[in-house]
């Protein structure tokens, strides 16, 4: 994990940006002080994304990726003898003395470097340095051959002085840098197809309406592409979206060797009244020039829902109390209607005249236009 970190953040320092016939050789050394399934030393030469060679401490041989022409066999063998028996002896030195200043007594302790060169339209670049102790950074500094000079970033914990500065230079000029740039434009040569292929970027725009009115997320896709190396904006107005805003970023493996990068967006409600618009661009090596794409117009426009949904919920509410009580409200008149006629039938006067049964009922009723109870006498004859 730490040599994946590490491979990382030196790889986007190297290649930063999208640049033209830029090619890199980079070596990517480990060395274990402590009881592990691993060699003490291993190395991994990587040609830009692609591992091309491996070199260990328990067979002290490099093995290549691609053999190439015989007549370099020896060569290759003597070139990798020089680099990584140096890297191995200095890394080991280094390893001893920050375990006494450290003071390390138990467990293992692991050193990272990465060295390499680079090639910008075939133009021979700096060579890098970057050395590790428990996943910390303890050294980095450049070797310019066109300057014949070393630029230190970080120095080691003991300064150099002069000396050891004219040594380091005479090791870098005279070794180091003539073989990187040599294996370089050797195995540039013999990877051309794989490293040297371009493949456009497909890109989606896709849009989320994110749970419990949070907003709306939007998202930019760039997938199936090579080389690795792209630059994806999100703009908001015209205006780059600052990076705090945004989500992923990271270039991911298809799986294929191609690559794909996502940059995400959360629109809040107030956003999406607001009317911004929004719009993803990129370049690539592979395009001509930057790709544009701008989102649907509706997507950054205030959604009714957002606003309505309050009201539509209020109103609703409402209505179900209003017909809740209504309905509460029949049901007690109801009740009161059948009291009264129960009370007015066991009231009403009940006479016989001349054989015949004169009922007198007294009807009530509730008259609309003047909101009060009436009664209506009547008169039922029954012969007996």
């Amino acid at each position: 994990m730490l040599m994946l970190v590490s491979i990382l953040s030196c790889w986007k320092i190297v290649s930063a940006g999208v640049s033209t016939g830029s090619h890199s050789l980079m070596a990517l050394a480990t060395y274990i002080d402590g009881q592990t399934q691993f060699p003490e030393f291993s190395a991994v030469l990587m040609l830009d994304d692609v591992q091309v060679g491996y070199y260990d401490s328990v067979t002290w041989t490099p093995i290549y990726r691609t053999h190439s022409d015989s007549k370099y066999y020896d060569e290759e063998r003597s070139d990798a003898g020089v680099v990584f028996r140096a890297m191995y002896n200095g890394m080991k030195d280094r390893a001893f003395y920050l375990k006494k200043q450290q003071n390390y007594t138990d467990g293992v302790l692991i050193q990272q470097r990465i060295a390499g060169c680079e090639l910008n339209n075939d133009i021979p670049g700096p060579v890098h340095f970057w050395d590790a102790f428990g996943g910390q950074n303890m050294e980095e500094f450049i070797f310019d051959k066109q300057k014949n000079d070393i630029q230190i970033k970080k120095p080691w914990m003991i300064s150099w002085d002069q000396v050891k500065l004219r040594n380091v230079k005479l090791m870098y000029e005279t070794f180091y840098y003539p073989i990187c740039i040599k294996v370089l434009r050797r195995y540039l040569n013999m990877e051309k197809n794989n490293v040297m292929r371009k493949v456009k970027p497909r890109v989606r725009l896709m849009k989320k309406m994110l749970p419990d009115s949070q907003g709306l997320q939007i998202s930019c896709l760039a997938t199936g592409f090579y080389p690795r190396h792209i630059n994806l904006t999100l703009f908001r107005d015209g205006q780059p979206v600052n990076d705090d805003q945004l989500t992923g970023g990271e270039i991911l493996s298809n799986g294929d060797g191609t690559y794909q990068m996502r940059k995400s967006l959360v629109i809040n409600e107030e956003e999406l009244c607001e009317g911004h618009k929004y719009n993803c661009s990129m370049k690539h090596l592979n395009l001509d020039n930057k790709l544009d794409i701008t989102f649907d117009s509706d997507v950054a426009e205030c959604h009714p829902g957002y606003l309505i949904h309050p009201v539509v919920s209020g109103v609703l509410v409402f209505i179900f109390v209003a017909v809740l009580i209504i309905i509460i409200w029949r049901k007690r008149w109801v009740a009161d209607i059948l009291r009264e006629v129960d009370g007015l039938l066991s009231r009403n006067a009940e006479v016989k005249v001349g054989g015949v049964f004169h009922i007198h009922l007294c009807a009530r009723y509730f008259d609309p236009v003047t909101y009060r109870w009436q009664i209506s006498p009547s008169t039922m004859l029954l012969s007996s």
